[in-house]
C-alpha cells in the first residue's frame, strides 16, 4: 500500500544493512548514557564514580566536550553507573518491558576491537529494568529494529506489545518519532563511522573537544525526545510516515490492527479528558498537536475496525480542541504540501460519514446533527479544509476590499482569524473544495431543523450551515431559500400589525409592468420603492402584466425576470458589453446611463437570488467574486478575455533579457469606446515612456488587470453591488456559498440531463410511468433537441435554467387533463405541472407538444 513517498524503504535493505542499523543504535545507546552519566549524573548522591557527575568530580564540560569523553569512555568499557530509581532515564528506548541484551559491538581504543565485559552486560541489564518503569516512546529507528526483531525470530508479541503501550498513551506519543537533528556531535560521530567505532580516527574526537558548541542545547536535543522538556523537537513527518509505510507493507495487516485499535480507543478517553478539563491541562497545545498528528496520520483510518471503532472514538474526543490547536494542526497538515496524504484523511474522514449517515436509523426525535460522531467528523473536517487552502496558491488579502464596508461585514470565523487566511484567498486549493461535499450527508439533513438550529443562539445546537463546506450547493441553496423565506413572512406580520393600527401597507412587493414596457415600468417602480422604503424590497415578489389575467404564483415572476434580463444585457441596451471570447457580460465602462441605473440592474439580480428565481445571465467568474468582496485581479483575466490572459502571461514567463526590446509595451494600453475610436489610459504618471522591462513586468501585469477589471468600472460596479445588497445584504449568500457557487445559484447548473428530470417526475389525475402517453411522452423528449428542451422546461416551469443541483432537484408533474382532443397542453408554472390530454396516437402527441412549446406566451384563458 504505497500511501507516501519513500526513500530507503526498510523491507528492501539486507540483513547486513539491517544488523549496521542495530549496532548504530546499540552503540548511541551507550554512548547516551556515558553523556547523561557525564552532564546530570546517576541521580545516586553517594555515587564514587569518577566519570559520574553525581560523585562531584567530574569537571563542567560544554555539550561537545561531554560527547568526545562519552565516545572515549565507550571504547575503554569505563565503569557505567546504575541510574537512581528517583532519576528519570533520558537513553532512548524502545518500549516498556523490554529486557533485551545487548550483543558484542566492535569497538576499540582507536586501534583494535573489543566487546562488552560482564560487568557492561550486567549493567546494561540493569538499565533494562529502569527503562521497564520509565514511559515507552517509538522512533522510525526503534521501530524498524522492533519489526527486525520480530521477523527474525517469527514471533509478534514484543512488536504488539509496544504499539499497544505507546499508542494508548499520550505522554508516549508526546515523546515519539521526533525529529532527529544531524548537527548532534554523537550523530555526526556515528554516520562517520557507520556504527563501527573501530574506523574512529582520534582527530574526530579531539576536534569535537576543541569545539565551541553555537547552542548549548543542541548536543542534548539531538539525542532523545525527553533531553529537552522545554523545547520539544518537531515531529519527523517523513519518518512517520516511512514508520507506518513499514508496518504496512512489512507485516499482515492481522498482526498489528487489533493492538493498534484497542489502543486508539484507550486513547481517546484519555484524550478527551485532557481536553475537557481545561483548567487542569497536564499537555501544552503543542503536545496535543503532535499527538493527532501522529494518529491522524495513520493510513488505515478508514478500514476495518479502525473506521468502526477506534477513528470515531478519535473524532469525539478531538472535537474538543481549542481554536488554537485546531490552527496549528491545520498548519501542520498543510506544510507537508503533499496532496495525497491530506487527500487520505479526508477520505478516510468522509468515509466515516459516511457511514454513520447510511447505517443509523434517523427519525424526528433523533435527527443527523445530533449524531455525535457525524458532528465531530465535521469539525474535524473543517480544519483539514483550511489545511488544504493553506496548503494551495493564496492570493494577498490586500484583495479583499468591500466597495462599501457599511453594507456588510465578514461573520468572524475564530479559525480564519487565529490562521489569518479566509476561504476566498485562495486561488486554487491543493485538493479541489468540491471534494469536500458529503450527497449522502447532504441528503440526509432536514434543512428546516439544521436553519433552526444555524439561528439558534444556543452553542449546544449543531448546524451544518456552520460547516458549509460539506453541504452540496443545492442543500445550502435550500437553507437561503429557508432564510429569504422567514424574511418574507416577517413583513407579511409586520404588514398586517400595521393594517391593524390603522396604518395598512402591501405585504408585497408589487410590480405592474407593461410586456411592451417591461424595463422602463420595473426601473421606475423599483427605483420609487429603493427611494421612499427599501425594506420593502426584502418582500415577496408580485408581478402583473398588464391586460393578461396570469396570477403570480411564482410563474409570472419567472418569466418577468428572464423578459428584463433579456432587454437589459442586449448589447444595444447599451449597460454591458460582451467579450467576443468567452461571450461573457461586463459592465460597460464609457456607458451613458446613470449609477442609478446600474443600482436598480443590482437590485433586479438580488431580488432573483430572493425570490429563488434563476436568471439566464453569463457573467465571468470573476463578477462573483467582486460580489463576495474580493478585487480582480490577473488570474481572473483567464475566463475574463483568454487571449489577453495568455498573451500577458507569456510576457511573465519570458526569459531572456530583451524583453523590452521583443514586446516593446510601455506602461499605457489602449482600448476601443463604444463608438469605435480608441482610446488610450497610463498605468502610472507618464506612461507612454515607461517601458516594461524584466524588472517592471509583473507590476504592469498587476497594474493592468487592476485597471480593466476594478478601476475602469468602479462607479458602474459599487451602484450594482449597492443594489444587490440593497436585497441580500443581510441574507446569508456570503456564509454559505464560495463565488462559483453563487454563480450555480443565479444561473443555474449546466448538467442539461433529461434522464435525471424523467427519473424525478411525479403524476397525476391517472397517470403512471407506465401509462403508454407518459412513455411515447420521455420518448419524443428525449428526441428533443437541446433548444426545444429549453423550450419545454420554459413552458411547464416557465423558466428555461436547469436548478441548482441538476434536473433531478426539479419536481414536475404530469396530470392527465381530460380524454383525447385537439385541445394543447397546458401548464401550471408556478406549481412546475404539466397538463397533458390523453392523445391517443403518438404523432398527435409530438404534434400538439411542438405547437405549445412554440407558440404560447404569456398568461391567458387557454
Amino acid at each position: 500500500m504505497d500511501l507516501c513517498d519513500r526513500s530507503g524503504d526498510p523491507a528492501a535493505s539486507s540483513s547486513d544493512a539491517r544488523e549496521d542499523e542495530m549496532k548504530r543504535a546499540t552503540a548511541k545507546s551507550l554512548i547516551e548514557r556515558y553523556f547523561y552519566q557525564l552532564t546530570d549524573g546517576c541521580g545516586n548522591p553517594t555515587c564514587d564514580n569518577k566519570h559520574c557527575a553525581s560523585s562531584g568530580q567530574v569537571t563542567t564540560l560544554s555539550p561537545n566536550e561531554a560527547a568526545a569523553k562519552a565516545i572515549q569512555l565507550f571504547s575503554e568499557e569505563a565503569r557505567l553507573c546504575d541510574p537512581h530509581r528517583n532519576k528519570m532515564p533520558r537513553t532512548n528506548f524502545l518500549s516498556a518491558g523490554d529486557n533485551s541484551v545487548i550483543s558484542s559491538i566492535p569497538c576499540n581504543d582507536m586501534a583494535a576491537p573489543i566487546s562488552l565485559n560482564d560487568s557492561a552486560r550486567s549493567s546494561q541489564t540493569k538499565q533494562d529494568i529502569t527503562m521497564a518503569e520509565a514511559i515507552p516512546y517509538l522512533t522510525e529507528d526503534s521501530l524498524y529494529e522492533i519489526i527486525s526483531e520480530c521477523e527474525s525470530s517469527e514471533n509478534y508479541s514484543k512488536l504488539i506489545r509496544t504499539l499497544g503501550e505507546v499508542f494508548s498513551s499520550i505522554e508516549s506519543l508526546v515523546r515519539s518519532f521526533r525529529q532527529r537533528v544531524l548537527s548532534s556531535p554523537i550523530d555526526a560521530i556515528l554516520d562517520k563511522t557507520a556504527g563501527d567505532l573501530t574506523t574512529l580516527k582520534k582527530e574526530d574526537v579531539r576536534s569535537l573537544e576543541g569545539e565551541k558548541d553555537k547552542d548549548e542545547d543542541s548536543c542534548v536535543s539531538a539525542m532523545s525526545p525527553d533531553s529537552a522538556e522545554n523545547q520539544r523537537l518537531p515531529l519527523d513527518y517523513a519518518g512517520l510516515r516511512r514508520s507506518y509505510s513499514a508496518l504496512l507493507e512489512r507485516l499482515p495487516s492481522n498482526i498489528t490492527e487489533s493492538a493498534m485499535v484497542n489502543a486508539l480507543v484507550t486513547l481517546a478517553g484519555y484524550l478527551q479528558m485532557e481536553l475537557q478539563n481545561r483548567n487542569t491541562k497536564l499537555y501544552s497545545n503543542d503536545d496535543i498537536v503532535h499527538v493527532l498528528t501522529i494518529i491522524y496520520e495513520i493510513p488505515v483510518l478508514g478500514n476495518g475496525d479502525f473506521l468502526e471503532t477506534a477513528f470515531p472514538a478519535l473524532c469525539r474526543a478531538t472535537k474538543w480542541i481549542n481554536v488554537e490547536v485546531q490552527a496549528k494542526l491545520a498548519q501542520m497538515w498543510s506544510s507537508s504540501r503533499n496532496s495525497s496524504c491530506l487527500s487520505l484523511l479526508l477520505e478516510n474522514l468522509q468515509q466515516l460519514v459516511t457511514l454513520r449517515v447510511i447505517l443509523t436509523q434517523f427519525h424526528p426525535d433523533f435527527c443527523v446533527q445530533e449524531e455525535n460522531v457525524v458532528t465531530a467528523a465535521t469539525k474535524l473536517m473543517k480544519v483539514v479544509y483550511y489545511a488544504n487552502i493553506l496548503a494551495g496558491v493564496l492570493e494577498s488579502p490586500i484583495l479583499r476590499q468591500k466597495p462599501d464596508k457599511n453594507l456588510w461585514t465578514d461573520p468572524e470565523d475564530e479559525l480564519a482569524l487565529e490562521l489569518g487566511v479566509h476561504p476566498l484567498d485562495c486561488r486554487k486549493p491543493l485538493i479541489p473544495l468540491t471534494e469536500f461535499y458529503n450527497e449522502p450527508l447532504s441528503d440526509a439533513v432536514e434543512v428546516d431543523k439544521d436553519f433552526s438550529n444555524y439561528k439558534s443562539p444556543s452553542p449546544n445546537k449543531f448546524s451544518f450551515l456552520l460547516y458549509p463546506f460539506i453541504l452540496t450547493p443545492a442543500t445550502k441553496a435550500l437553507g437561503l431559500y429557508y432564510d429569504n423565506r422567514i424574511r418574507m413572512f416577517s413583513e407579511r406580520r409586520f404588514s398586517f400589525l400595521q393594517s391593524v393600527s390603522g396604518n395598512p401597507s402591501n405585504p408585497y412587493l408589487k410590480l405592474c409592468v407593461r410586456r411592451d414596457h417591461i424595463v422602463d415600468d420595473a426601473l421606475v417602480e423599483l427605483e420609487m420603492v429603493s427611494m421612499v422604503n427599501p425594506i420593502d424590497l426584502k418582500k415577496q415578489l408580485v408581478v402583473e402584466f398588464q391586460g393578461e389575467q396570469g396570477i403570480d404564483e411564482g410563474g409570472v415572476s419567472k418569466e418577468f425576470f428572464q423578459l428584463v434580463i433579456e432587454e437589459i444585457f442586449n448589447p444595444d441596451y447599451g449597460m454591458f458589453v460582451t467579450q467576443p471570447e468567452s461571450q461573457t457580460m461586463w459592465f460597460n465602462p464609457m456607458s451613458f446611463e446613470t449609477e442609478a441605473q446600474f443600482t436598480l440592474i443590482g437590485i433586479v439580480l438580488g431580488l432573483a437570488i430572493y425570490n429563488n428565481v434563476i436568471l439566464a445571465v453569463n457573467f465571468p467568474l470573476v463578477l462573483y467574486r467582486k460580489l463576495m468582496g474580493i478585487l480582480g485581479s490577473f488570474e481572473d483575466l483567464q475566463d475574463w478575455n483568454p487571449t489577453l490572459y495568455n498573451s500577458l502571461k507569456q510576457l511573465l514567463e519570458y526569459p531572456d533579457p530583451d524583453l523590452e526590446e521583443v514586446f516593446m509595451q510601455t506602461f499605457r494600453v489602449s482600448y476601443q469606446d463604444v463608438f469605435g475610436n480608441l482610446m488610450h489610459h497610463d498605468l502610472v504618471e507618464c506612461g507612454d515612456s515607461v517601458s516594461v522591462t524584466p524588472e517592471n513586468k509583473y507590476e504592469f501585469v498587476k497594474l493592468y488587470a487592476d485597471y480593466l477589471l476594478n478601476k475602469s468600472v468602479d462607479k458602474q460596479f459599487t451602484a450594482f453591488y449597492k443594489g444587490f445588497q440593497m436585497v441580500t445584504g443581510e441574507s446569508p449568500l456570503e456564509q454559505f456559498f464560495r463565488p462559483e457557487e453563487v454563480e450555480l445559484l443565479i444561473c443555474g447548473s449546466k448538467n442539461f440531463n433529461f434522464d435525471e428530470l424523467e427519473d424525478a417526475t411525479e403524476y397525476d389525475g391517472g397517470y403512471t410511468r407506465f401509462t403508454m402517453i407518459v412513455r411515447n411522452f420521455w420518448q419524443i423528449v428525449h428526441a428533443f433537441s437541446n433548444e426545444d428542451k429549453r423550450k419545454l422546461l420554459q413552458f411547464a416551469t416557465g423558466s428555461d435554467r436547469v436548478p441548482i443541483g441538476g434536473l433531478s432537484k426539479l419536481k414536475l408533474v404530469i396530470a392527465r387533463n381530460g380524454p383525447d382532443s385537439d385541445r394543447l397542453p397546458t401548464a401550471h408554472t408556478c406549481f412546475n405541472v404539466l397538463l397533458l390530454p390523453e392523445y391517443l396516437t403518438k404523432q398527435k402527441l409530438k404534434d400538439r407538444l411542438l405547437k405549445a412549446i412554440n407558440y404560447s406566451k404569456g398568461f391567458g384563458m387557454l
